[in-house]
């Protein structure tokens, strides 16, 4: 991609085409670039951890309505006596984790556009009402531990986080791992860090209404499939509305790479952390529930230093 160049809709459909993923592991292929974390992977985020310093990923359970949160969170809680003299308290849990609230893992049957889902599988015959077939969550069962490197947008726009006018382009994101002389390696996992706390504080306390919300550009696809990440951790998600009239920008990451998103990350105490020790990869660990079949699952990702 040439600098500073916004790419035109014929880019971004030979983003999402002409480089996809589709095939590339074969009858492991369910696990999409997950594959790319085998066991040398993960001793190599082992290794970076020195102080045991941990820094959690993940926002509150989401339980209170708001302009960002129109479907909330249950939870209710449950008290009882248990004799002779005991008790015990219990709470219910219930949740449509997917939207912009929750912080949850996509699963890679999350999303399709027009020419199928991940791996070429037809949505049609994938995801049926007694159980999508493939590109489910429960292919990460034994947890993802990898190498994550956080890219700090806010820092490098010295302080300013990202508006609906000024969204993180692909070479933006070249600039700032320059800049934090940071190399990325197959198997990593990308953490970026746009502000949402900073844009929501100016924002009437949300960071997105309906159909418009700051975040990645699709220019950041090549990005993504240069590095071959094998997921994706962001406080902010594709900057929308798109210019392109296509369902899906930086999302199609999901059915055309096989990577996977960690949406609604909370990154800021991460970035912090990060400058605290001048450090901006770690340890990254994630462990989706086990549920079978299922489109994705809410998560608590731990870095740790």
């Amino acid at each position: 991609m040439a600098d500073h160049v916004i790419p035109t809709r014929a880019d971004i459909d030979s983003y999402l085409k002409d480089r996809r993923n589709w095939g590339r592991w074969g009858d492991k292929g369910a696990a999409g670039a997950m594959n790319l974390i085998d066991d040398a992977k993960r001793l190599e985020a082992v290794s970076l951890v020195k102080k045991g310093r941990t820094v959690s990923l993940s926002r509150p359970f989401p339980v209170t309505p708001s302009a960002e949160n129109p479907k909330p969170a249950v939870q209710f809680l449950m008290k009882g006596d248990r004799p002779p003299g005991g008790g015990a308290a219990t709470d219910y849990y219930g949740v449509a984790y997917h939207g912009t609230s929750t912080t949850h893992i996509d699963a890679l049957c999350h999303v399709w556009d027009e020419n199928g889902g991940w791996d070429g599988k037809d949505p049609e015959e994938n995801v049926l009402f007694s159980g999508v077939q493939y590109g489910t969550v429960d292919e990460w069962s034994d947890g993802i531990l990898t190498r994550g490197v956080l890219l700090d947008v806010v820092k490098h726009r010295g302080g300013a986080h990202v508006t609906l006018d000024t969204p993180v382009h692909g070479w933006e994101l070249e600039e700032i791992a320059a800049a934090q002389d940071i190399e990325l390696r197959p198997g990593d996992a990308l953490c970026v860090y746009s502000g949402r706390e900073k844009f929501s504080a100016t924002n009437g306390g949300v960071w997105t209404r309906g159909a418009e919300r700051p975040g990645l550009h699709a220019s950041c696809l090549p990005f993504v499939r240069d590095n071959d990440v094998s997921l994706i951790v962001w406080d902010m998600m594709d900057a929308a509305p798109n210019e392109y009239n296509i369902p899906w920008t930086m999302h199609g990451a999901i059915f055309a790479y096989g990577v996977s998103l960690v949406d609604n990350s909370l990154l800021e105490p991460l970035a912090d952390v990060c400058a605290e020790e001048n450090q901006y990869e770690f340890m990254l660990t994630i462990n989706p529930l086990n549920v079978i079949g299922g489109t994705g699952s809410p998560a608590n990702p731990i870095a740790v230093f």
